[in-house]
């Protein structure tokens, strides 16, 4: 497709995870959908049962083994690539997607960036994974060829509450401040995640560079408020204040999750109003923590 044509009509998405599932779910079930395609490692042939049905293509291809070439011409046929999957690659591995989309020429790539703001965290952070995504940020903005989107979206609803994160005790009796109770975190489900892909892929052309979206931004202490309405009992209170959890990290400097609590402590970042969100501006109605919550205590 010519770079001056407003629409994408054949769309990538890396990985069928799930993340990369809940955007092809919604990628198929737009209004404005067009040909939808997901790239699989040849070692897991098929997209899962759920999606079958979908009309979804597959294409093989190892990301991991691939050189930034042979990337280049699995992305060519396409005018869209969608990065749903990176967690487990080592460091250089976005970088390298994000060149291999641009040397293929897509129209427009949305890389797998679904997570903070990294340009106000910055290039220091506890987190090295932050640190690789600036670099994407930095090739994708000294290019003027290839237009992209980053999705901020803070983190996913469910890791709030996951017990090894630390913030939610897997009781649900306790609650732990990272930083402080003012603190905000913004979350949003993989589901809605993948309606505003969708949105932003089929019926979005003139949207570039960085946006943002949100189920809910919360504080912690608006945390508590909404588990002991849920849930109708009293939560108990804990504050890991920035100190405690710095130490944590020194001791253990490898850990991926005390790595995040500092980051979430440090309150930089991490959160951002609802007023400003591509799901606010376009009237899409996105599940809060209450919902999310509830659904969840069954």
């Amino acid at each position: 497709m010519a770079a001056s044509d407003p629409l994408t009509e054949n769309v990538l998405v890396l990985g069928a995870g799930e993340l990369g599932a809940a955007v092809l779910e919604a990628l198929s079930s737009h209004p404005q959908r067009g040909s939808i395609t997901v790239l699989l490692r040849p070692s897991r042939s098929s997209i899962p049962t759920s999606l079958k049905s979908l009309g979804i293509s597959t294409l093989l291809g190892d990301i991991l083994s691939s050189t930034e070439n042979k990337l280049a011409s699995l992305f060519a046929p396409f005018d869209t690539i969608v990065g749903c999957t990176g967690m487990t690659y080592p460091p250089g591995t976005q970088v390298k997607i994000a060149q291999a989309a641009l040397v293929a020429g897509v129209t427009r790539y949305i890389p797998w960036q679904f997570g903070v703001d990294y340009d106000i965290i910055g290039r220091e952070s506890s987190q090295d994974l932050f640190t690789e995504q600036m670099g994407v940020r930095d090739l994708l903005r000294q290019q003027e060829v290839m237009k992209w989107v980053i999705i901020s979206t803070g983190m996913f609803t469910s890791f709030l509450f996951e017990p090894s994160f630390g913030v939610v005790s897997e009781d649900r009796n306790t609650v732990r401040a990272l930083g402080a109770w003012e603190n905000r975190v913004t979350v949003t489900t993989p589901k809605d995640i993948g309606r505003v892909v969708a949105e932003v892929v089929w019926a979005a052309p003139e949207l570039e560079g960085v946006v943002f979206t949100a189920g809910e931004t919360v504080s912690y202490e608006e945390l508590v408020d909404i588990l002991e309405k849920v849930l109708g009992k009293k939560v108990k209170r804990e504050q890991w204040n920035l100190d405690k959890l710095k130490d944590d990290l020194a001791q253990d400097p490898e850990n991926g999750l005390k790595k995040y609590r500092v980051v979430f402590a440090e309150g930089r970042g991490v959160a951002w109003d609802e007023g400003m969100t591509i799901n606010v501006k376009r009237g899409m109605k996105l599940e809060g923590v209450e919902d999310w919550l509830r659904e969840n205590s069954k």
